[in-house]
């Protein structure tokens, strides 16, 4: 590739998105690796990534069920500050409609995402190891190469038009996204299969 003046798509300058606050508590790692769930809102994996436009950087948040790979809070701000977070867990509060008593919510290790501000048990991989939360690292690099890499895809001129897109891709995402670990269904078709089955399992005990 290199002969022939190729290179891939997501290579890309780095920017960094971990600031580590060494005087915070860190909490436990509660994954370990173990990117699986065996139902909804067991699992969240969240983390922060970028994209330039015109107007500066743009610092982009997603929130992922580990279950469905379904998107369920997302923000894209100007900065990287707690409250980006924040909102996007707010937006996957709202869309849930659920506590977080069971709910484990993994993250790197950045103190900007404070995650004693919210119900969730947090927990936090190790310190500059992407393997140690690779499945919200891979949403991020499926995020760039299809919406804001390659010919045709951006730069976009402000941060308000990359939101835009960023909405119309997670709905894409979410809705239309065939998704090899899931039999090649989207994540709402995969969720709605499993309600379906639990309803039919509780008729049948209930019966």
């Amino acid at each position: 590739m290199r002969c022939q003046g190729l290179y891939g798509v997501r290579r890309a300058k780095k920017v960094r998105t971990t600031r580590r606050d060494d005087r915070a508590p860190r909490s436990p790692d509660l994954v370990e690796r173990n990117f699986t769930a065996s139902a909804p809102n067991e699992l969240w994996v969240t983390d922060l990534t970028y994209v330039p436009t015109w107007q500066g950087v743009a610092y982009v948040c997603f929130i992922t069920d580990v279950f469905s790979r379904n998107i369920v809070g997302w923000r894209v701000a100007s900065n990287m500050r707690a409250e980006m977070v924040l909102d996007a867990l707010e937006m996957a509060r709202w869309q849930r409609g659920t506590r977080f008593d069971d709910l484990r919510l993994h993250s790197d290790a950045g103190s900007q995402t404070r995650l004693d501000e919210i119900g969730a048990r947090p927990s936090i991989g190790s310190i500059g190891d992407s393997f140690d939360n690779a499945l919200a690292e891979s949403v991020n690099a499926l995020y760039k190469t299809e919406l804001t890499r390659g010919p045709g895809r951006g730069p976009w001129k402000t941060i308000d038009d990359l939101e835009l897109q960023t909405l119309a891709w997670v709905h894409w995402h979410n809705n239309e996204r065939l998704h090899s670990y899931l039999g090649d269904v989207p994540p709402v078709e995969f969720e709605a299969i499993y309600d379906a089955t639990i309803s039919e399992t509780s008729v049948e005990l209930t019966s």
